[in-house]
């Protein structure tokens, strides 16, 4: 099958990556010339798993290629996903000008039957707006569908090659079926796709990012009761998750979700029953609860050495999760920003984010290339991110390093128990 992937960013980098694979004719196309330059040499301008080795294979082997010029790939298109980026709007909702922009580019463009899809995270109708966009420019018979992406960074070519399910919001039997086509390479071992009408699709995404956010929200509420009352929160995730009903996945305290999808997607979701006249109080404490805990270390930090100013900090992990260099809200900025704001001096590392560390928070903290490196002579070890390498360190050598031996864990990576038998004062997240 011919298809046109328009936008190279996360979602559309990774969908055309992996369409291609699966022996499809792909071209990714963007507005970006040194990016897609660099793409074509297979340089990938995103860290993921993998996904450098699978993107060179597949320029190699002619099945994947990247272009500035959307109308000659559209034109030979069957299959045409939008993946341009949604920014979130001044109220909160997502600012649609990009993928607008697309389908008029689109209209112009199409010479034959298309199918039209929504990749990128879009508000509920945005279906419609799309056709009414290509319908004013072209005769040409089309469809528009809503396939919306459920990737989790650092595991994202799993998450699309062997997917959960696969959500597809489509109006016309024909295009079903060739949206079915297109999928059926991933779903040799079961059938996994969910067919619905456009805007169910719309909303499922924004549905089920708003749920698991509203998990992690939950757990640092309890979080935050079991340090006032003495309880372990580890104890009672393990409790409530093996209940059948609930499950154990997200549902980890910590300093708060970040990232490109959970905070924007909530804001979306609020903004959009807001407008549709409900006042979505449930998902406005969720947003609560989560620019509270991202202050969280700050305030332990604070109330156990009291004045900040002149002492130096080491922290372990920038990026929002493992596995990626997004930082895009990521409790980091927050507790970096803080520690500074308060005269303090802040030495750094994360083994793939570094590069984003300096363009986001600039000259306010040293980013060294080693993780013990940020320990010499710091007061205190702050881990952010749970990256698989600070796991089991070497605790000694964090006590010699250490100018006193404490560390904030904003991951709840290690046990209390043992911290407090190696000597070290230790605070955790909900945790005595």
């Amino acid at each position: 099958m011919r298809i046109s992937v328009i936008g190279t960013g996360y979602v559309g980098l990774v969908a055309g990556t992996c369409f291609a694979d699966s022996g499809n004719d792909v071209v990714c196309v963007d507005v970006d010339a040194s990016k897609i330059a660099a793409l074509n040499a297979g340089k990938v301008p995103i860290y993921e798993p993998g996904l450098d080795e699978l993107v060179r294979k597949n320029v190699y082997e002619q099945r994947l290629s990247f272009s500035t010029e959307l109308g000659p790939a559209v034109e030979k298109s069957q299959v045409v996903f939008i993946a341009v980026g949604t920014p979130e709007g001044e109220s909160g909702d997502a600012d649609l000008k990009y993928v607008l922009a697309a389908a008029k580019e689109i209209g112009r463009a199409i010479r034959d039957y298309t199918v039209v899809v929504d990749k990128s995270t879009v508000p509920v109708g945005t279906a419609d707006k799309v056709r009414a966009v290509i319908e004013a420019e072209t005769k040409v018979p089309f469809d528009v569908v809503s396939n919306p992406e459920f990737l989790k960074e650092g595991a994202a070519l799993d998450d699309f090659l062997k997917p959960d399910r696969i959500v597809i919001g489509a109006s016309s039997e024909r295009a079903r079926n060739l949206m079915a086509e297109l999928y059926s390479p991933f779903m040799r071992t079961q059938e996994r796709i969910i067919f619905m009408d456009p805007r169910s699709a719309e909303l499922t995404k924004y549905a089920a990012n708003a749920m698991l956010a509203t998990r992690i929200s939950f757990m640092n509420d309890i979080a935050s009761l079991c340090e006032r009352v003495g309880a372990d929160v580890e104890l009672i995730r393990k409790g409530i998750g093996t209940d059948s009903r609930i499950g154990l996945p997200f549902l980890f305290p910590g300093v708060g979700y970040g990232g490109s999808c959970f905070p924007k997607d909530v804001k979306a979701l609020v903004s959009a029953a807001r407008e549709n006249g409900i006042e979505f109080d449930l998902l406005r404490a969720v947003e609560r609860t989560n620019e509270r805990q991202k202050k969280l270390l700050l305030q332990k930090a604070v109330k156990h050495f009291g004045e900040l100013g002149g002492r130096t900090f080491g922290v372990w992990g920038l990026a929002f999760k493992p596995k990626t260099d997004d930082m895009r809200e990521a409790p980091s900025i927050d507790l970096v920003e803080g520690l500074v704001g308060k005269g303090a001096r802040v030495r750094a590392f994360d083994p793939v984010a570094g590069h984003v560390a300096r363009r986001v928070l600039g000259q306010t903290l040293t980013l060294v290339e080693r993780p013990y490196d940020a320990l010499e002579g710091a007061d205190a070890l702050f881990v952010v991110t749970e990256w698989n390498e600070f796991r089991h360190p070497d605790f000694e050598r964090i006590k010699g390093l250490l100018k006193q031996p404490v560390i904030f864990d904003g991951r709840n990576v290690y046990s209390p128990r043992r911290m407090r038998e190696l000597g070290f004062t230790y605070f955790g997240v909900g945790r005595p």
